[in-house]
């Protein structure tokens, strides 16, 4: 999906400007004129990046920042007026990923913004796999089945989380139970007939949580997980 940039800029001029030149480059927008604005929109939009004035109404840039830093480690960029140059080391501080002087260039403001999230998307890509309905969280130990009538969270052991990301790197191959063996109970002795059970405990909660038919058995080879079922 394209990534969507939220400008919380109180004045009008710079917001407008930013706002067409991102769109040009083929962002999607959405605009706040004040800081408490700026939160609610981050909190039901979830944007990719935020371009966000120091000078904001209601709650100023700063209050805005600790704010989005604590909900989670979405970029942002500060926009600062010419003569605010002394508050970069509070922005980077607080946990800007920079502080920009006005005016700002539209293509300055579309090249930095295309260099965060090359950076940032990418590696949410590296860290979240899917297949299917599946969701598999790498760094929090987390999955889930995604379907239309809502989130379900998967309650795995650890264990079973670690042989479902195996196979959700490589979505349709065959694994063997040796190349479980070998990739999630390095250097221990476990049977054939176990990695069977994990599977089968496995199989059965996404099952349970609406993803019927994603692991299934190769008869005389493995198991593998089937995005399309």
């Amino acid at each position: 999906m394209t990534p969507l940039v939220l400008i919380a800029e109180s004045d009008a001029e710079t917001a407008d400007g930013l706002d067409a030149s991102l769109r040009r480059e083929g962002f999607r927008t959405a605009l706040a004129s004040d800081g408490q604005a700026a939160l609610d929109l981050q909190d039901s939009l979830k944007p990719d990046l935020i371009f966000l004035g120091v000078d904001l109404p209601v709650r100023d840039g700063w209050d805005v920042l600790g704010e989005v830093r604590r909900r989670g480690e979405t970029p942002v960029f500060m926009l600062a007026s010419q003569g605010r140059e002394a508050g970069r080391l509070q922005a980077l501080r607080i946990g800007a990923d920079d502080y920009l002087i006005q005016p700002l260039t539209p293509v300055e403001a579309a090249a930095r913004a295309h260099a965060i999230l090359r950076r940032t998307l990418g590696a949410q890509k590296a860290k979240v796999l899917r297949v299917g309905p599946l969701e598999v969280q790498l760094e929090n130990y987390l999955a889930a089945v995604i379907l239309h009538e809502g989130r379900r969270r998967l309650d795995l052991t650890l264990t079973e989380f670690r042989i479902l990301a195996h196979m959700a790197r490589t979505p349709l191959r065959v694994f063997s139970r040796a190349d479980i063996m070998q990739a999630c109970f390095p250097n221990q002795d476990v049977l054939e007939r176990t990695i069977d059970s994990h599977v089968s405990h496995l199989r059965r909660k996404l099952e349970t949580s609406g993803a019927s038919g994603l692991l299934r058995n190769v008869r005389g080879v493995g198991y593998r997980l089937e995005p399309e079922t």
